[in-house]
């Protein structure tokens, strides 16, 4: 059996991270990391569609959510994310932080390269079935590894062609914790497409809400959306999916047009009409064709003012998302109230638990990067230091 100081499951972003910072805070300890894939690094590569939007430049704590997300936000700002890399970094106007070279690959890479030269050992296609007492790993392909100290940051739910199936909740079962009920987070959503059919694949700048069935604000988002054959995708609906994974009864509301009033959109409709434009075309020009002929559809001959209310409240009755399957992220896990500010489990000495398998998801633009590595680094630095005091 293979003895190891740590033993990292995962090989994600938290456990790339964690094995990196491992051998730079105590190179003497012996590391093994365990990746149920054939390749580390897998999701990271793939991450902000290929481009690698690895953090953001703002971190303010309102960005996280769940019981970990004071911590989190803490953490978020302590670490140096950006100097696991050897990149330049720039930003986006939205404050989405990318490689310079806009390539995802080239941020697993580097960490791939950096686990090689720390001699950590790596062992891939085993995925971890059962954690025994004293930190016996009994792997699928037959091995089993032995640790004085395990890592577990093996995903949550999502996307499971990155092999994150939900295993990591139950190796924290069986260890004792207790798991949240757990949602798809970052994810399109399925919508009443009545008055949408004709709007598939286009794309728009807008300001989304949503509500609940009495009219409250849940939360508010700006970016892209794209509509779809189900529902509706993009960049504002992965920021309000977040907030409402858990709700049922909800609504959204997109308002076209942001940086112009309803009057503004009324008058311009009233110019048009005067100009001898037909009723279904009064929005030509202002919006895509597709979209405006939309609206004016739903408007179905009322007055301009209910037409120009309706460029401003366009609302869709949410009736569901796309899963686990094309989410980003998994909304829940592990509670803060089973770990300590270590990320050490307070249930068995000597297991942390970083990255998803805790219950914190990010807004979409970095922040689940920027936990998932911040995480990784901040249990690396608590191992660190309590082994330089076992050894002492």
């Amino acid at each position: 059996m293979h003895k190891f100081d740590v033993a990292i499951i995962g090989g994600g972003a938290a456990g790339l991270a964690c094995a990196v910072s491992l051998k730079k805070f105590a190179p003497s300890l012996s590391v093994a990391i365990v990746e149920a894939g054939a390749r580390l690094g897998k999701k990271l590569a793939a991450t902000g569609n290929g481009q690698g939007n690895v953090s953001n430049t703002d971190m303010s704590p309102c960005h996280f959510h769940g019981s970990f997300a004071p911590l989190a936000a803490r953490l978020c700002r302590e670490y140096d994310v950006l100097g696991l890399f050897d990149s330049l970094f720039t930003s986006d106007k939205s404050g989405k932080i990318y490689p310079s070279g806009k390539q995802a690959s080239s941020l697993s890479d580097c960490l791939i390269r950096k686990v090689g030269l720390s001699g950590a050992e790596v062992f891939l296609n085993s995925k971890v079935t059962a954690v025994g007492g004293g930190f016996s790993l009994s792997l699928s392909d037959g091995k089993k590894l032995a640790a004085n100290k395990v890592v577990l940051a093996a995903g949550g739910c999502a996307q499971k062609q990155f092999l994150t199936d939900g295993n990591a909740f139950n190796l924290a079962r069986s260890m004792g914790h207790s798991v949240t009920p757990l949602y798809p987070s970052l994810v399109q959503l399925k919508t009443d497409t009545t008055y949408i059919k004709t709007l598939k694949g286009i794309r728009t700048e807008c300001n989304l809400s949503a509500f609940s069935s009495d009219g409250a604000l849940i939360a508010r988002s700006q970016g892209d959306v794209i509509f779809t054959d189900y529902g509706v995708s993009g960049n504002a609906v992965f920021g309000i999916s977040s907030h409402i994974a858990d709700l049922k009864d909800v609504t959204i509301s997109i308002e076209f047009l942001p940086e112009f009033t309803r009057e503004e959109v009324l008058e311009n409709m009233r110019k048009k009409q005067s100009l001898g434009y037909e009723y279904s075309e009064l929005l030509s020009g202002s919006l895509h064709n597709q979209t405006g002929r939309a609206i004016m559809r739903r408007a179905d001959g009322a007055p301009l003012e209910r037409a120009a209310e309706l460029v401003k409240n366009f609302t869709l009755k949410v009736t569901g998302s796309l899963g686990f399957d094309y989410a980003q992220v998994t909304k829940g896990g592990v509670p803060f109230s089973e770990v300590n500010e270590n990320l050490e489990s307070k249930l068995k000495k000597g297991l942390y638990l970083v990255g998803e398998v805790v219950d914190l998801d990010g807004d979409c633009g970095g922040y689940n990067l920027t936990w998932a590595f911040s995480s990784g680094m901040h249990a690396a630095a608590a191992i660190a230091k309590e082994s330089s005091k076992e050894g002492a």
